[in-house]
């Protein structure tokens, strides 16, 4: 009976020994989010561009669509552009409706819409290339994007920035709580997704007389955001 009341005992004392550890106090900490950020300069540019017709049948409106973006493709590869710095993204045949009051819907023409991506690798041809799209026919640009072709350094460096203004926050929270800081007891870094730098530009319908069209492709920002968790040390 001596032994079976030891042992009954000993299963009871378990579950109160993990209860009391699960409510033990933890360490204080102080967390802290940050941003760093570096400036690059781009040494990339993409350039959507487009040839839009218009005729009375939609056959019409796609033969003389396909001549233009054709030559309008033959003067960028006369500029130098490799087959695969231009890609097609995009065709289209919409037809073009008139509507009366009572009446159903008249076809009166079609619109045919073709898209050209365009590649480009040195930013000092960015305003011939425009230029010389729009001469042959292009009369759509669609949009222009600047970036940096790597950026793994300046990532590395806003993340170093990131984690040295935490630190520094984290000192100052800690010395306003009557502490200091002690080891960096955690920390994780946001996904990074390089963004394109959009530029504004109003297409020309006319090709250039004198000089390429200006354009300033600026700096682009790597942003990184960083959390960090450290050990506070009370005084």
């Amino acid at each position: 009976m001596k032994k079976f009341l030891i042992l009954a005992g000993l299963l009871l004392s378990t579950p109160v020994s993990a209860q009391q550890a699960t409510i033990l106090p933890t360490s204080p900490s102080i967390s802290i989010g940050s941003v760093g950020e570096i400036k690059v300069s781009p040494d990339r540019a993409n350039i959507q561009m487009s040839v839009q017709t218009r005729a009375a049948t939609a056959q019409a409106a796609a033969t003389e669509n396909a001549a233009r973006q054709k030559a309008v493709i033959d003067a960028l590869r006369a500029l130098g552009l490799n087959a695969n710095q231009i890609s097609t993204i995009g065709y289209n045949v919409m037809p073009e409706q008139r509507y009366e009051q009572n009446r159903e819907p008249v076809v009166i023409g079609y619109n045919v819409t073709n898209t050209i991506s365009v590649d480009v690798t040195d930013l000092a041809m960015v305003g011939r290339i425009i230029d010389t799209a729009i001469s042959k026919g292009a009369n759509m640009i669609t949009s222009l994007n600047f970036f940096a072709a790597n950026t793994d350094a300046a990532r590395r460096q806003a993340i170093a920035q990131a984690i040295q203004r935490a630190r520094q926050d984290a000192e100052a929270a800690a010395t306003a709580a009557g502490g200091s800081i002690g080891g960096l007891l955690e920390v994780s870094i946001g996904a990074y997704f390089p963004p394109p730098r959009p530029v504004d530009f109003a297409v020309r319908l006319e090709a250039a007389k004198a000089a390429d069209t200006p354009i300033n492709p600026g700096d682009q920002t790597v942003t990184v955001n960083v959390n960090t968790r450290w050990s506070f040390v009370a005084r």
